[in-house]
């Protein structure tokens, strides 16, 4: 870590110190295992009849939370994550190149800077490319390093935003923060909404791959970036979607489809286990009607995927919108499982939005949630479903038991609240998406879906029995 940088980040995150308003303790080692061999009941997670979990959009952990107290943070990266490379030269920037309007014409070092010093985190920036096999070569085999040089926003990829100007921060400070999270799946939203449901990479049944113009298989480089940049892996690899595209069921656009999916979900497990549960959807309503928001986002509704929440099929029922999440949450009647999906406008996404009005309609969805009847046994996990092309500095696991050819890709802010998490924690567990999935499965004794999933932490680290306070 260069000098200079290190000052400048010590003294910010002294700031959020003070904003925090009390101690961190930090949580055990990050190899200590809540899952398969680790302790066999459910403990701490027993407590909890109504399980939240809010997912927004496309920032990784330093981006956000780089200067959080006690946490695995921008001022503990070594050098080398740090100081990106241009991958046509191998040598670091003398200065970042920028494509952003706010950006251009500056000539920032090549080292982490604060995004607030050039646009304020409460006006949005251009988005950042955040797809599969480009998010593979900026992680770089862990050295973390090609981030600029692949991103399409260039050196705004390697900036971060001040965490105590963070609303949701506050709520960290008082909770737990975890900050050994990583997202499923490299690359973009429509992957990683379907490891949030699925733990799995979906299939494109009977995909062309006569390399016409049908053919959506991507095509590689000899420096592993795509030549073509399609929907699909490439035909060496099979016909896995893992790039954006879009439902067979309404509501959906005329762009390229993904045939309707037969895999198991968490919703279908829920429902098979009379296990109450919920997707809400932000713009969910007018979408259905045909009138969709223009920053509703089709491919962020991972079950109008699968043919048993197809239009007329029973699980239609638990697809919902915002709305009524929020009614239930007012009036006491959540049911065990949500899922709570903010429209583009409120999520944070860059180029959609900016990050104070997505942090603001986060604190209006827990305010619901904390001065409604179900709070004293209700969770709520805030998460993101990938790293929106922003750096981090910490390589993602590469081990048999928590890792496969999908992911996990960048480390992503994860935030518990709720009367029975721990207070003023930083949790360093090692947890990816799928140990929600496995926080759902063994609070409520379902199967796993997947390998990932059975072999993921679960949540319990960062509850406590009895000691919790609202």
């Amino acid at each position: 870590m260069k000098r200079s940088l290190r000052r400048v980040l010590a003294f910010a995150i002294g700031s959020l110190t003070v904003m925090g308003a009390g101690p961190v303790f930090t949580a055990v080692s990050a190899g200590a295992s809540n899952g398969p061999g680790g302790n066999g009941d459910i403990g701490a997670l027993a407590g909890i009849n109504h399980l939240v979990v809010i997912y927004d959009e496309n920032h990784s952990f330093d981006n956000l939370y780089g200067l959080f107290p006690g946490a695995n943070g921008i001022s503990r990266a070594r050098d080398t994550a740090t100081t990106q490379v241009d991958l046509a030269t191998g040598l670091p920037y003398t200065c970042l190149p920028q494509t952003d309007s706010h950006l251009v014409g500056t000539c920032l070092p090549d080292q982490p800077f604060d995004i607030t010093k050039y646009v304020a985190a409460d006006q949005k920036t251009r988005d950042l490319v955040h797809r599969y096999y480009q998010e593979q070569v900026q992680i770089d085999g862990g050295r973390m390093d090609k981030f600029v040089t692949v991103s399409d926003a260039k050196g705004l990829s390697l900036g971060y935003y001040p965490t105590d100007q963070l609303p949701v921060a506050k709520e960290a400070a008082q909770y737990v923060l975890a900050d050994n999270f990583f997202h499923a799946a490299f690359g973009g939203s429509f992957l990683n909404h379907q490891w949030l449901v699925c733990a799995c990479t979906p299939v494109y049944a009977n995909a062309v791959s006569d390399g016409g113009s049908k053919d959506l298989h991507t095509v590689l480089g000899a420096n592993g970036l795509p030549t073509k940049d399609g929907q699909l892996t490439t035909k060496a690899t099979g016909d896995f979607a893992v790039n954006t595209i879009f439902p067979a069921s309404q509501p959906t656009i005329p762009a390229a489809q993904l045939p309707l999916l037969h895999n198991t979900t968490i919703g279908d497990e829920l429902s098979a286990s009379n296990i109450s549960w919920a997707w809400y959807s932000g713009g969910w309503n007018d979408a259905v009607a045909g009138h969709a928001d223009p920053l509703f986002q089709f491919h962020h509704q991972p079950l109008n995927y699968y043919a048993s929440f197809a239009p007329g099929m029973p699980g239609r029922a638990n697809l919902k919108d915002e709305t009524d999440f929020i009614a239930a949450a007012k009036a006491g009647t959540l049911p065990a499982v949500s899922f709570v999906k903010p429209i583009g406008a409120d999520n944070e996404h860059p180029g959609y939005t900016n990050v104070i009005r997505g942090e603001n309609h986060l604190i209006s969805l827990i305010n619901d949630i904390r001065s409604g009847p179900n709070w004293k046994d209700t969770a709520i996990v805030i998460t993101y479903d990938e790293h929106g092309g922003f750096w981090d500095h910490v390589a993602p696991p590469t081990d048999a038991s928590h890792s496969d050819i999908w992911g996990p890709g960048s480390r992503v802010p994860t935030i518990v609240i709720s009367p029975m998490a721990k207070r003023h924690f930083v949790d360093h567990t090692l947890y990816d998406t799928t140990s929600i999935l496995a926080t759902i499965e063994r609070r409520w004794d379902l199967a796993p879906l997947g390998s990932r999933d059975a072999n993921a932490n679960d949540l319990r680290r960062a509850f406590t029995l009895g000691e919790g306070s609202a």
